[in-house]
């Protein structure tokens, strides 16, 4: 039965989450403007703009395109740093109090965002590595929220309603995608600084709230866990399944869960033997390779790794590719892409509802992946039309959006409840930080590719240059074995072929 802790929890734990992913968006949503303030653009022709420097102080880039590479690199830089912070958080999480952990994630990853966005740009301070420096800190902080707030919510609600709830619960991303996006409409026309301050001002009150309101599980209030209830038994346990250094605590009902996690049946036939399981130390945090190696956690890993790359190239491109490809204004953009994680909280719904009704996870998943297939391409071939894109996006978020929100949610709330593992509440958030960072890993290495990709021409550009300075630079010293290395007279070079700008290297 559920009280008002179970609301409370609910809804702190659901807004903490939307605004990790509101401010985490804002960046997305304001690459478009961000490009063009970083790129030097020519002044009215009728008018003479002196001195230069005092107009292009803040440019760092003279092209768009080289501006374009190096917001890439940022995501790509962000994407690494989450996915090693999610392994880490998660045994952090498993380790100290969550409420702490999660809180003090939220003011420092506002305090990142607000540096980042408002500082540099109020002081007019603009360094390539720096930006470098404080994104990857923002992603290492950003990446203490899911582990955390998953592990709460498992502590909270039991396997019963898990799919659904679960499912509306993980709509958070999805809402925070939409809350962030209207906040960057209202305000990006004052300056993406702007952006910036309102989301981080809104995730460190959040963070704040969190210290005093949020708790960690129903037995600090004194109310019961939830399946407390159900007696534990010895049960024939499929030895293939479980770990053997396991001290498993286990209920009749977990070899079924963790059969409904792995595409089993729980009546096969299959080779058993008899084992006697105790109820793990109360307090004692699973180990990382423990958890890994859980019934489940690798292959839901590997599967969140494929598909967090196509999830989040939505998340971080959308608005960009709408405002490049059909020439909306940015503002436009932002509330069009909203249609995406629309998608994505009806498809998680749905997806944890027909779950939850057929009592297994995989035979939802793997259909509606298939059916993602031609969602994709039909929106890659989508006109240049508002509504139709709406409605191909919805249709995308739906099946991708949907199922990611099923595994990086209830999927891995099974995996950290299971049967080995059933009432030790010290191996959730570890579980959750291997699925989610697995998959993070997966959107890195998409990231990092596709930014070496854009990167390639500039290389093919800089190579031939570089070699020609190598030459114009050696040309100017010989060696003999009477007087060693020296500097050639200027008398002495030898012509080459150079550019104008070289012309400066001849001088002694």
């Amino acid at each position: 039965m559920w009280s008002y802790h179970h609301i409370i929890t609910f809804i702190l734990t659901f807004s903490s989450y939307a605004l990790f992913h509101a401010t985490r968006k804002t960046f997305s949503n304001v690459k478009s403007t961000i490009s063009s303030e970083w790129t030097s653009t020519p002044g009215n022709e009728t008018h003479c703009n002196k001195p230069d420097t005092l107009w292009t102080a803040h440019h760092m880039y003279a092209k768009s395109d080289d501006a374009e590479t190096y917001l890439g690199v940022l995501d790509a830089v962000f994407m690494i740093a989450y996915a090693v912070g999610l392994y880490i958080s998660g045994v952090l999480g498993d380790r100290y109090e969550l409420r702490k952990v999660l809180s003090i994630g939220m003011c420092s990853t506002a305090v990142m965002v607000f540096v980042f966005g408002c500082v540099f740009e109020w002081t007019h301070f603009y360094n390539q590595y720096l930006y470098v420096i404080v994104w990857i800190l923002n992603g290492l902080l950003q990446s203490t929220g899911w582990p955390t707030v998953v592990a709460v919510m498992g502590n909270w609600f039991g396997k019963s309603s898990r799919g659904f709830v679960l499912g509306v619960w993980s709509a958070c991303a999805s809402v925070g995608n939409i809350i962030g996006a209207l906040m960057v409409s209202q305000v990006l026309h004052y300056g993406y600084d702007f952006a910036f301050l309102v989301t981080s001002t809104a995730l460190f009150a959040g963070g704040v709230i969190n210290i005093f309101g949020l708790v960690n599980c129903p037995k600090e209030i004194g109310l019961p866990s939830p399946d407390e209830d159900m007696h534990y038994v010895d049960l024939e346990v499929n030895k293939a399944r479980f770990s053997p250094d396991i001290q498993y605590d286990t209920r009749p009902e977990d070899l079924d869960d963790t059969a409904a996690l792995l595409g089993h049946d729980g009546d096969s036939d299959v080779q058993t033997q008899t084992l006697v399981l105790r109820e793990p130390p109360s307090g004692q945090a699973l180990s990382f390779k423990k958890a890994l190696l859980l019934p489940g956690v690798l292959m839901y890993a590997f599967a969140y790794f494929c598909l967090k790359l196509v999830n989040y190239s939505f998340f971080f491109w959308l608005p960009y590719y709408l405002h490049a490809s059909f020439g909306w204004k940015e503002s436009t953009a932002d509330k069009i892409s909203i249609w995406y994680d629309i998608g994505g909280i009806v498809g998680g719904t749905f997806a944890g509802v027909i779950s939850d009704c057929l009592g297994k996870r995989s035979v939802v998943v793997v259909p509606m992946l298939v059916l993602a297939i031609p969602s994709l391409v039909g929106f890659k071939n989508s006109p240049n039309d508002m509504t139709m894109n709406a409605v191909l996006m919805t249709i995308t978020g739906f099946f991708i959006g949907g199922v990611a929100n099923l595994i990086s949610a209830a999927i891995s709330a099974d995996l950290g409840k299971q049967g080995p593992i059933q009432g030790n509440k010290e191996a959730l958030a570890t579980v959750t930080g291997i699925v989610d960072g697995t998959g993070s890993v997966g959107a890195a290495l998409g990231q990092t590719v596709c930014t070496i990709l854009c990167i390639i021409p500039m290389l093919l550009r800089e190579v031939p240059e570089l070699w020609s300075d190598i030459k114009v630079c050696c040309s100017k010293y010989t060696f003999t074995w009477y007087c060693g290395l020296y500097k050639r007279q200027a008398k002495d070079l030898v012509p080459v072929s150079i550019n104008d700008d070289d012309e400066d290297l001849f001088s002694d």
